[in-house]
């Protein structure tokens, strides 16, 4: 779809005045932060919120643009009417607003999706017939599932080798090819090598697939400087909880591939056989888009750039030290990594703790001192039974062979970590 130029100009600049400057100001407060839970006895304590790598909360500048939003709520991109033409405008802008915070080019394609999972299976669908895809065991299901024909990479022991592995995977297919990699584990939060992986891929004419969900709220990302084919993200991950995710990158495989919903939108005109869209905007985003959900991310997003990324890494990096610190003085504690205690990592921790099945730990936290915490396998079960030693799969809802992971993000407190180390303290004790 092209700029906001389609649009009368009226309500193209009434979306610019209202889009918030890009200025430096504080870390913005998230809904929530003053909930209280019940604990046993009856009590009602604050939260203690430390589950943000499966959901984080909304950003009160979030909310404030949905809410800003609303009063003309109406269809995009064929409406005549003043509200149509005004939502049509937030919702181009919000395009825009997602292009430049995640760096791309300017002739990327923005798609707007329900999540990251979404925009990985609507790329899955627009590969080049016989494309081989090369993807770690250590990748989500949303990254590790999709494709058609793959090859499926052991965890590397370090970084290098990641690098290496692909290299040698990619340098034996024959035909279009495409590396698919996290930027930061949803399990251990570490960081992967990407703009090295993205080097590689071309090397051997390959494209790759970032999927940067756990990565973008907690860094700043550049698709331009590192070289990046695509990036898929999630709004939810972002502090924009209104169901948007997106598809970011080059437009060809996209402009070609089957479209992804076929309706209303997507296609140019209909008689006995249907013309679609070029534009793999359009084109994949048939049906009436989540325009509250596209506003919401684009909010985060000029949130979190107008708040900079020294300020959020320096307060995270604090709070996880102190986090990872606190586990590691505690008897029968196990942090789960694939590279090592230095190796640089965003807000999450998973772990073990020995005597106890990760679901007790995870239920004892909430009913006895308010902290919410994860367990499982984080839909990464390849990669969790690898950290465990191999351990028999029981399902991905079963106490047994499974972590629970602590994640931090924008709203966790001081007094949230220390609580958690004391928790597992006494936990251990009994």
């Amino acid at each position: 779809m092209s700029t906001l130029t389609i649009f009368s100009s009226a309500p193209a600049r009434a979306a610019a005045e209202e889009a918030p400057a890009v200025t430096s100001r504080p870390i913005p407060a998230v809904l929530g932060a003053d909930l209280e839970v019940p604990v046993k006895g009856g009590r009602l304590v604050g939260y203690a919120n430390l589950d943000y790598a499966a959901s984080a909360p909304c950003l009160e500048p979030v909310s404030a643009a949905v809410t800003a939003a609303l009063p003309a709520y109406s269809s995009v991109h064929r409406g005549a009417g003043y509200a149509s033409q005004l939502t049509t405008a937030r919702y181009e802008q919000a395009r825009h607003t997602v292009r430049a915070f995640v760096g791309a080019r300017p002739d990327d394609a923005v798609i707007f999706t329900r999540n990251t999972t979404d925009a990985t299976n609507l790329l899955s669908r627009c590969l080049p017939a016989g494309t081989t895809t090369v993807v770690f065991d250590t990748e989500h299901h949303a990254s590790l599932l999709p494709w058609q024909k793959s090859v499926r990479l052991a965890p590397p022991a370090f970084p290098g080798e990641a690098v290496r592995a692909a290299d040698a995977a990619l340098a034996g297919i024959e035909g279009p090819k495409l590396l698919v990699v996290t930027a930061a584990s949803n399990v251990t939060g570490e960081i992967w090598p990407i703009a090295a992986l993205a080097h590689v891929a071309h090397r051997h004419g390959a494209r790759i697939l970032v999927d940067a969900a756990q990565l973008v709220p907690h860094r700043r990302l550049n698709l331009t400087a590192l070289d990046l084919d695509y990036v898929a993200f999630s709004g939810h991950k972002l502090y924009a909880p209104f169901g948007a995710g997106v598809l970011v990158g080059r437009r060809d495989w996209l402009a070609e591939g089957e479209p992804y919903l076929k309706g209303g939108g997507a296609v140019r005109s209909v008689g006995e056989d249907a013309e679609w869209h070029d534009d793999p905007e359009p084109r994949h985003e048939a049906g009436t888009p989540n325009v509250l959900g596209a506003i919401a991310l684009a909010a985060a997003c000029d949130a979190l750039t107008a708040t900079g990324w020294t300020a959020l890494v320096r307060e995270e990096e604090r709070l996880i030290a102190r986090l990872r610190s606190g586990l590691a003085s505690i008897e029968g504690v196990r942090e789960l990594s694939l590279w090592g205690d230095d190796h640089p990592r965003v807000g999450i921790v998973s772990f073990t703790v020995d005597g106890y099945s990760a679901r007790e730990v995870a239920e004892s936290l909430s009913s006895e001192y308010g902290i919410g915490v994860r367990d499982g396998k984080f839909c990464a079960h390849p990669f969790v039974r690898h950290l465990l030693g191999g351990q028999a799969d029981e399902g991905c809802e079963d106490g047994t062979a499974s972590a629970v992971r602590a994640s931090i993000g924008i709203g966790t407190t001081q007094e949230h970590v220390d609580r958690l180390v004391a928790a597992l303290r006494d936990l251990v004790s009994r």
